[in-house]
């Protein structure tokens, strides 16, 4: 590895779903390339999120890196080993290493078996100890994640939102895992929720060294939780940077039109501020535009975006951008531009 602190490297990563017309041929038509030509690297115990509307494709990202979803194209490198030519039996011996923790607390949880049978499941499937080790380590994950292990014997119906995404969690650190994909664990939740399992995740982090790929489109809980940044859209990283670079200064129009909805705590410059209003819908991941994805919104598109697909390269250390009009010499141009339209 170029880098021995970096534990997961995705490139190039392709995830396209074919759809299928006619009863009796049942050809494939057209595909909706939900993921097209990502790549990002992950370093040892950070947390890298993965932010853009509905439908952009970080959830699909997320399920592929960790080969919920084969990828059409493209690598997946944790510790230097590609998941995508890992044979079933192989992946299988990885599973403990990189685990996932589900939005919809509802669906990923069986209603009809109790807790202890639900975080002791991955011990049970990866033959990990005895009957009553798995008990010793269901109460210790319980109390891990902030929940009585008195509760074992309930099933998911009796919890609350919040309670049963700790549960989610505590399955998902049953094997003690390094990587771990938190697909929008929040955004299902109460606000005054959210912040509590937000924070666990946090000291969880902390704790027990993890390294996180954290989705989600609350824009303040990523700030709060990230170290780095990736902006998504329609397939594609539009930008990737840390958090404080892509707050303060965001290059590309579609991550300058995301920040500017971000209510900022001062009121005086909350009314001094001006929001950028993207202008119609996202395009079909079915039909996406030539050239730029995004110059079909973008309030500063030329000529060029409609055919040429710019290029994602770095413009500073550890800030990199897919746009022809950031200049590497005056990054600057776009924010100048668009604050005074």
């Amino acid at each position: 590895m170029a880098d021995n602190n970096v534990l997961v490297r995705v490139k190039n990563l392709k995830k396209f779903f074919p759809i299928k017309q006619g009863v009796i041929f049942n050809r494939q038509t057209i595909q909706v390339k939900a993921v097209n030509d990502v790549s990002f690297e992950i370093k040892q115990g950070e947390t890298l999120s993965l932010v853009g509307e509905s439908g952009c494709g970080k959830s699909t990202t997320g399920r592929a890196v960790l080969q919920l979803h084969k990828p059409t194209s493209g690598q997946v490198l944790y510790e230097d080993q590609d998941l995508t030519t890992l044979s079933e039996g192989e992946l299988r011996a990885l599973r403990p290493k990189i685990q996932m923790i589900f939005q919809d607390s509802i669906a990923s949880l069986n209603p009809r078996h109790s807790v202890r049978k639900i975080i002791g499941e991955p011990l049970v499937i990866h033959n990990v100890g005895t009957a009553k080790t798995i008990h010793n380590r269901v109460v210790e994950l319980m109390e891990l994640v902030g929940l009585n292990p008195k509760w074992m014997k309930r099933f998911p119906h009796e919890f609350s939102g919040g309670q049963r995404q700790r549960i989610n969690i505590a399955r998902a650190l049953a094997l003690n895992p390094s990587f771990v994909v938190c697909d929008e664990p929040i955004s299902a939740l109460d606000v005054s929720i959210q912040a509590q399992v937000v924070n666990l995740l946090k000291d969880l982090q902390q704790q027990l060294g993890l390294t996180y790929l954290f989705i989600a489109h609350d824009l303040s809980m990523v700030q709060y939780l990230s170290d780095r940044v990736a902006v998504m859209y329609l397939g594609k990283v539009m930008e990737l940077a840390d958090k404080r670079t892509l707050f303060s200064d965001p290059l590309h129009p579609y991550t300058q039109s995301l920040m500017s909805a971000v209510p900022l705590p001062q009121p005086k410059l909350e009314r001094k501020r001006k929001r950028i209003i993207l202008q119609g819908e996202v395009p079909s991941p079915s039909n996406a535009p030539s050239g730029c994805v995004f110059h079909t919104r973008c309030p500063l598109a030329i000529d060029r975006c409609t055919t040429d697909v710019p290029e994602y390269r770095q413009i500073h250390l550890g800030h990199s951008v897919a746009c022809h009009l950031v200049d590497d010499q005056q990054s600057s141009i776009i924010p100048t531009r668009l604050n005074s339209k």
